[in-house]
Order: C-alpha cells, then sequence, then structure tokens
C-alpha cells in the first residue's frame, strides 16, 4: 500500500490534512489528520475510513469532507 499526502487546509482552529493510499487491489481509500495547537501543546488525531474508491480524486474528496464533518461538528449539547 502507497500513502501520498496532500496539502494541509485550515479549517478555523483545525488543519486538515487530507490523504489517500492505494491499496493492493487498486482501489483508493481516504485518511486525514486533523491536528490544533502548536508546539509541545499541538494535538493530532488520524481517521482513516473504510470505504475504498475507484479514483484517488474521489477519496481525496471523501477525506477532505470528513475533515469538514469532523471540525464543524457543534462541541456542546445545545446545538
Amino acid at each position: 500500500m502507497t500513502s501520498v499526502p496532500d496539502i494541509s487546509i485550515p479549517m478555523g482552529k483545525y488543519v486538515v490534512s487530507p490523504s489517500t493510499q492505494q491499496t493492493d487491489s487498486g482501489d483508493f481509500r481516504a485518511s486525514i489528520t486533523i491536528s490544533s495547537g502548536r508546539g509541545a501543546s499541538s494535538h493530532h488525531r488520524i481517521y482513516r475510513f473504510n470505504p475504498s474508491f475507484k479514483t484517488r480524486e474521489d477519496a481525496h474528496f471523501y477525506a477532505i469532507t470528513q475533515g469538514w464533518a469532523h471540525t464543524s461538528a457543534c462541541a456542546t449539547p445545545m446545538c
């Protein structure tokens, strides 16, 4: 499996780094890293998604969409 990192995208107080990986079968999988903070107080979460896609572009779009969904989700129960 090979991994090709894509550009990082600022989304509010987070930075989302989408990535796509080609599987042994030739399909593509999506993943994202969501980063916050700076220096010693930085925090990173890595998400890998199960759906596979026929093209790298589809996997990339899915990763960006999931990054947006994760960073824009309301953190308070009143929303």
